[in-house]
């Protein structure tokens, strides 16, 4: 170390003197729209004059931060160190840039993307939800975005402990904060680039504990038994038609094709929008066999000249607004008075599709009528319901698959 002894060299408030292993360093203390700042002055002799300069560099910053706090200049972090990590926290008029007030701004840009018809509603509540969750505020509030470190980022993920589904929905506008900030010059680098997040998500996440848990021959009966006359027709069509519950809650009186004995399932309903099913295949017509074409019967009395929609509420007189209405008013008081183990009423459709499979129906036949685009999930998910024979699926010349087999 050059000049006098550290000893001898007087540091005012604020100021010291740093040893490092093959240095040491004056460095100044203060602190800016909430933040302890801590800043090196360049290397050099460490003499009191030096000490003194720092000082007044020191009294400089607090004198331009005091005006930048009446309004009557700005304070640059970047003026006075350019290549400190810290001078990326402000934005060019020295407001502090908050990861928090970013997502906030995501958030505003999917509203403007609904209303453009861009976005549907319920996507936008999945990501208000996840920008609002106890897991992002823990991450995000009084973090300014350029501090983010990938380790950091790596360490969130990891924290998390959901579905590999559940993470990505939750990442998805904090991904987008990133990018935007990227493009906007308020990072230098994007943490997401430098996290290997296919391999993250297959080491931390858990897999979906929900399983395919169909209703069996009794348990249907019990149910259907235990319903009350205002709800039985719809667990009976349920039960015999398969669809998907935003597709019940959508499915309107216009849409049943009496000669030809079919429905037509064209909308879904996902929190309280009615939208287009996101395949193609998902738009069908699907077959109704005895059970479901009594069902539809017994329900017109109820709803066919209330208005289209086929099934209602029964305390409400108006159609369903959401499954989670169907499953707290109807599903499980039913299962409780019928003594049935409650499983989601999702299952109806499972179940629908392993009573076809369990008696012989074609696993083709059986994905059209879900609204699959193909075979394979019906394969994945439905294996063990299905006969060894359509396991391995040979396709013979002159073969033609029907409803249930094939000729």
């Amino acid at each position: 170390m050059g000049g006098k002894s550290s000893s001898s060299i007087k540091c005012t408030r604020g100021v010291k003197i740093r040893q490092f292993q093959t240095e040491d360093r004056i460095q100044i203390a203060f602190s800016y729209k909430g933040v302890e700042c801590r800043e090196l002055m360049p290397p050099g002799p460490i003499t009191q004059t030096a000490v003194n300069l720092a000082a007044g560099k020191r009294a400089e910053i607090l004198n331009k931060i005091a005006q930048a706090d009446s309004g009557l200049a700005i304070f640059l972090y970047g003026d006075y160190f350019p290549n400190s990590p810290r001078a990326a926290q402000f934005d060019s008029t020295g407001r502090r840039v908050m990861l928090t007030a970013l997502l906030q701004k995501t958030l505003e840009g999917y509203e403007l993307q609904v209303k453009n018809g861009k976005m549907a509603q319920s996507t936008l509540d999945g990501y208000t939800k996840a920008v609002r969750s106890q897991r992002m505020k823990a991450f995000a509030e009084g973090r300014a975005i350029a501090t983010v470190l990938p380790s950091e980022l790596r360490t969130f993920v990891a924290s998390i402990g959901t579905t590999a589904k559940f993470v990505r929905n939750l990442l998805t506008p904090l991904r987008a904060t990133f990018e935007d900030a990227l493009n906007d010059d308020l990072i230098k680098a994007n943490p997401f680039e430098r996290v290997a997040m296919t391999a993250l998500l297959k080491k931390s996440t858990t897999e979906s504990d929900y399983e395919v848990d169909p209703f069996t021959q009794a348990e249907r009966a019990e149910l259907l038994k235990a319903a009350r006359g205002d709800e039985k027709p719809m667990v009976q069509f349920w039960l015999a038609a398969g669809l998907r519950p935003g597709e019940m809650i959508a499915f309107k009186w216009p849409k049943v094709d009496w000669t030809n004995r079919k429905g037509r399932v064209d909308l879904n309903q996902v929190a309280k929008e009615e939208k287009l099913p996101k395949t193609a295949a998902g738009i069908r017509d699907v077959d109704l066999d005895d059970d479901a074409i009594a069902a539809l019967i017994a329900q017109k009395s109820a709803s066919y000249e209330a208005g289209q929609h086929v099934w209602l509420n029964p305390r409400t007189g108006k159609a369903w607004s959401t499954d989670a209405q169907i499953r707290k008013t109807l599903w499980q008081p039913l299962c409780e008075r019928a003594g049935v183990r409650y499983r989601n009423p999702y299952q109806c459709r499972h179940t629908f599709a392993s009573a076809l499979l369990t008696a012989g129906a074609n696993p083709w036949y059986v994905a059209e009528q879900l609204g699959h685009a193909d075979v394979q999930l019906v394969y994945t998910t439905y294996g063990k319901f299905i006969r060894e024979d359509y396991l391995k699926p040979k396709q013979q010349p002159g073969l033609r698959l029907v409803a249930g087999g094939a000729q």
